[in-house]
């Protein structure tokens, strides 16, 4: 692809640093590809995802908060994999030439891969819609890579952190209700969501199966399901719910219908045999990350859930790109 004086203008400027690199990357940004050498005792985990203005955000969120967004659902789908994250490639169209949005949009961006150790090898600049886009790598020890596909009946279903917060921000902003400092906190759950990348690589020889939690508990557990060919029974009034969100939401099914359908907790969803709760009982307190255990695999196909001991089911799932008004 031709690429102009003002391309390399703004890559230079906002995106190439002469700060110390990662000693696998040979070439980065400068060069018409990327050089990066692979740990020879590791597979590569590759993964792209894209955020649209008018589908995943509007003008009214701050450019920094979507620099690190970009960065943060890319390194939460490498988590679930049990992947260390490693380098990424960068792909804007913008709409027009905004200095002071760049400049906090890569202030956002570099926030969250300077924090991993992750390095930016390359990408695109070019003029359009606003459209951002990361591809990002990680490496897993061979054989180790967490899937979908291997939940078995009998498996505990368990969740990290707390689910619902960022959903609950959006209702509120959308509602035009959004203040107070309850409100902040969940704002921030839904600009700065935090990959859990550390739990990712240590579930590696304990989980059965992983997914991260992007469009909904509802939607992405669903898709667990199937990859493993099970079901499973959730007890909602276990879900992990913030002391915000129960301020922000106390009605318990409004607050549960959130928590199931409402998506960008980017959060980890994982299951783990009985006979290896407590290798993960000592993980977590050694991580320190907070986890709930929400239900149990089973043998009988589909996704059922109760509230009190009450069957209670939502007919939205979950976040679909083609089936919701931007």
């Amino acid at each position: 692809m031709h690429t102009d004086t003002a391309e390399f203008s703004l890559i230079a400027q906002y995106f190439q640093r002469n700060t110390e690199k990662r000693r696998d990357v040979v070439c980065g940004i400068g060069d018409d590809a990327a050089v990066l050498t692979p740990s020879a005792d590791a597979t590569l985990a590759v993964t792209t995802d894209t955020m649209v203005e008018g589908v995943h955000f509007d003008q009214r969120v701050p450019a920094r908060a979507l620099g690190h967004k970009l960065v943060a659902v890319n390194l939460s789908d490498l988590a679930a994999m049990g992947a260390e994250p490693a380098w990424i490639s960068l792909a804007l169209t913008l709409p027009t030439v905004d200095h002071e949005w760049l400049a906090e949009f890569s202030k956002g961006l570099f926030e969250l891969a300077d924090y991993y150790h992750v390095s930016l090898v390359g990408g695109d600049v070019t003029r359009g819609p606003l459209t951002l886009s990361v591809t990002a790598h990680g490496f897993i020890p061979h054989g180790k890579a967490l899937y979908r596909d291997g939940a078995k009946p009998g498996d505990r279903v368990y969740v990290s952190g707390t689910l619902g917060d960022a959903a609950a921000a959006l209702a509120l902003e959308r509602a035009e209700q959004g203040t107070g400092v309850d409100y902040e906190c969940l704002r921030k759950r839904l600009h700065f969501p935090t990959p859990q990348v550390a739990l990712g690589q240590a579930l590696r020889a304990i989980a059965s199966s992983a997914i991260d939690l992007s469009d909904g508990l509802g939607s992405d557990l669903q898709h667990l399901l199937t990859a493993s060919h099970v079901g499973a029974s959730i007890e909602l009034g276990k879900l992990p719910c913030s002391k915000e969100l129960a301020r922000a939401v106390p009605d318990a099914q409004q607050r549960a219908q959130l928590q199931v359908t409402g998506g960008e907790d980017y959060e980890l969803c994982f299951t783990v045999p009985e006979s290896r709760r407590g290798s993960l009982e000592t993980v977590i307190r050694q991580l320190g990350v907070p986890i709930t255990c929400i239900g149990i695999i089973e043998p009988e196909l589909g996704l059922r859930t109760t509230l009190s001991g009450e069957s209670l089911s939502f007919a939205k799932q979950g976040f679909s790109h083609f089936s919701v008004a931007p």
